[in-house]
């Protein structure tokens, strides 16, 4: 008897394994984690050149004192603007204060981006000579990082990557799904910096603080002729000297390798 039943048990999981092999959409086993090098939908590495089209007397030169066009800023920060004097930041060793991560995308110059291990993008900036580290989850892991306990403030602060989830297309052609920016051209890597230092975000003063939050997009086009893009969205928030998020696109186009990569210090003035 018992031998009966066992046999019974093998004949019915081998057909329920059959059944499942003749219908691929059955539910099975979930694919197995992967990194954030191994799960890219677009790949972002390379060197690239910004290409400044949009907000010249802002980004090419420095601006006057007192400039804060287009920035919406609170009374508390006109303070800050109308006090800035690029020789005491220079004798206090800032700076670098217009080259933290709220900013240094806007900075005119070249980007080197690098995977510097399988869970980590690494962005270089010639302009400032910064830093950016991404950090992406574990395998397995589907919350963004946070900064580690005790993490000290700095230009590039702490930045959580992850790649934005797609959008599922309905019958009548609409996107629908969880991605964060309804719309989007293309899958894009999302990252929220937290842990900054207080800077500008321009080179004339115009402050951000120590409690801002920054989420960025960043979205790789290719146009019919071969050429390749880079298009940075940047989401300023910041409580202390921000009325409302200060939102800038900034594009940079691929070039065939790094021979005009050349990196300078930051500049106060």
């Amino acid at each position: 008897m018992m031998n009966r039943m066992l046999l019974t048990l093998a004949l019915a999981c081998g057909l329920a394994t059959s059944l499942c092999a003749q219908f691929p959409g059955a539910p099975g086993p979930p694919p197995p984690a992967r990194t954030g090098k191994a799960a890219a939908p677009v790949d972002l590495t390379g060197n690239w050149v910004s290409v400044v089209t949009e907000d010249y007397r802002w980004r090419m030169v420095t601006p006057l004192k007192g400039d804060a066009a287009s920035i919406p800023y609170k009374a508390e920060a006109r303070k800050v603007i109308d006090a800035w004097d690029p020789a005491k930041d220079e004798t206090a060793g800032l700076q670098c204060k217009a080259y933290g991560a709220a900013a240094i995308m806007r900075v005119p110059g070249r980007l080197r981006i690098t995977w510097q291990d399988e869970s980590t993008l690494k962005i270089e900036t010639d302009a400032g000579t910064q830093t950016r580290l991404f950090h992406f989850s574990p395998p397995g892991l589907t919350t963004m990082l946070t900064a580690p306990a005790g993490t000290q403030a700095s230009w590039q602060g702490f930045s959580a990557a992850r790649w934005e989830p797609a959008q599922t297309p309905t019958a009548g052609g609409l996107a629908l799904g969880v991605s964060a920016r309804y719309g989007a051209k293309s899958r894009s890597l999302e990252a929220v910096t937290t842990n900054l230092r207080e800077g500008y975000l321009r080179r004339n003063g115009v402050p951000y603080s120590d409690k801002t939050t920054l989420t960025e997009y960043y979205d790789r086009f290719g146009e019919p002729n071969g050429d390749e893009w880079l298009t940075v969205t940047t989401i300023v928030n910041d409580p202390v000297y921000l009325a409302a998020p200060f939102v800038t696109t900034t594009d940079f186009k691929k070039e065939a390798d790094g021979a005009k990569f050349s990196p300078a210090p930051c500049s106060a003035r």
